[in-house]
């Protein structure tokens, strides 16, 4: 470890490590650069190349994005790996639709590739259909036993699968938050929802009331609660999990009362008409809608378009039946492909990837480069609610069965999967289904289907 950390040193000291912020976080969009015929290319120099050398420090990347873009500078773990470690990465470009396709076709060919994107479909459906290798032999090199990875050891072990981790994140992103107006709370006489956060105030109830107080205002003009994409965060703050996981087995938990309670809320706010459809991506200036749900980018948006708002974040009201507030995030982390030769290789980059995270000097890089887009109280604010003790990231393992269960489609009621349907269908409206009931009813036989396979 002294070894890493002196040569880090010198890496910083000349220069050559690069801000945290234009880090390898992982995309899901088609406009990634990646083309239908895959490219190979290596991390230093981006261009076509030769697969890396098996049992080497040289990683073949099947992915939609490139670790080290042609445009843009190395990140943070890239630099470490390759200027620590003696590492290269080598990418195999795919179109997002097409990467388990592909990664399934190099397998059963014997190609070689190591290390793979975490998304949603990596688990459980990824690791039971055998695409992936756990890491627990690696714990060594990758720095688990010596206290890196402590603060996410509760992640860890929510995504263990009978004992063995196939799924490791080394940071959390993209909390879902609600974003809203200080000036404009003030105005309506509302507290601020960040100070009842803090004095543990925030919840259900108070959440409710203040759009029904905001709603019953005399002014002309219709007010909505509420706008943004508020159905997955509020299912995760209700604490309970649709589809639920002992480390083994999976069991169908959508009669799950506090489920129910989350639902009625997202039904509440529809048949109100206080869900705003407006979908603008950042929070919404016109001063009739209270909050806009979205992940810590909304906020970055939010403050170009509104700034003389006073904006403030806080995550999703507490179930008041919960032991503590839930988000919904995203984890970032990094598959070992089943069958790879370079698994040491792999734990090496994930060290990387994890002191980039962690490391004090790196986090002030991330840190400048995100007070470029927010101010320091907001920043302060978001890193407190990822790593406050209050607050638990949360993941729905029903996201990862499969496209019964998570299929965005033609976003219409019978195209998109269960999960779509759980999360959007009440407060979106339009359904074929007026309530709770109906909605449970429909989709809880699909859920035990899927489960089928699984178990």
């Amino acid at each position: 470890m002294s070894y890493i950390r002196r040569s880090l040193a010198a890496v910083i000291a000349v220069g050559t490590v690069l801000s945290a912020a234009a880090s390898c976080s992982k995309k899901n969009t088609k406009d990634s650069g990646a083309s239908s015929k895959p490219a190979v290319t290596t991390g230093k120099q981006s261009e076509k190349s030769e697969p890396a050398v098996p049992g080497s420090m040289n990683i073949v990347w099947l992915a939609d994005y490139d670790l080290n873009p042609l445009n843009g500078p190395r990140s943070t773990a890239l630099s470490i790996f390759e200027d620590v470690y003696g590492g290269s990465v080598t990418y195999v470009s795919v179109l997002p639709e097409d990467k388990y396709t592909k990664l399934d076709e190099m397998i059963q060919a014997g190609d070689q590739v190591d290390m793979f994107p975490y998304d949603m479909g990596t688990f459980p459906q990824g690791v039971l259909k055998d695409r992936f290798a756990p890491l627990d032999p690696y714990f060594d090199e990758m720095g688990v036993n010596d206290g890196m990875w402590d603060d996410m050891a509760p992640a860890m072990d929510m995504f263990a699968y009978k004992g063995k981790h196939y799924v490791v994140p080394f940071s959390v992103s993209e909390p879902q938050l609600l974003t809203y107006s200080r000036k404009l709370m003030q105005s309506e006489g509302l507290d601020d929802p960040r100070t009842l956060y803090k004095e543990g105030k925030w919840d259900w109830n108070a959440f409710t009331n203040m759009i029904n107080k905001f709603s019953e205002s005399e002014e002309s003009l219709h007010h909505f609660g509420i706008s943004g994409y508020p159905g997955r965060a509020l299912l995760a703050s209700s604490g309970s999990t649709v589809v639920k996981f002992n480390g083994s087995t999976f069991t169908n938990n959508i009669s799950n009362g506090n489920i129910t309670r989350a639902e009625g809320i997202m039904q509440d706010l529809q048949s109100r008409w206080l869900y705003n459809k407006s979908l603008t991506g950042s929070f919404i200036s016109d001063r009739n809608t209270l909050f806009y749900s979205g992940s810590d980018k909304t906020l970055a948006y939010s403050n170009t378009n509104n700034p003389d708002a006073d904006l403030m974040i806080v995550p999703f009201p507490k179930n008041p039946d919960a032991d503590k507030n839930y988000i919904a995030c995203d984890f970032d982390a990094r598959m070992l492909v089943k069958n790879s030769p370079n698994g040491n290789a792999v734990a090496a980059y994930l060290k990387c990837e994890r002191m980039a995270a962690s490391d004090e000097k790196f986090r002030a890089k991330a840190k400048e480069q995100a007070l470029k887009s927010m101010t320091e109280e907001q920043y302060n604010a978001l890193q407190e609610y990822i790593s406050d003790a209050k607050a638990s990231p949360i993941f729905d393992f029903g996201f990862g069965m499969g496209e019964k269960m998570l299929n965005n489609g033609e976003c219409t009621f019978e195209t998109r999967g269960a999960m779509d349907n759980i999360i959007s269908a009440l407060i979106e409206g339009g359904a074929p289904v007026g309530s709770w009931d109906e909605l449970r009813s429909r989709l809880s036989p699909v859920i035990d289907e899927e489960i089928k396979k699984y178990n």
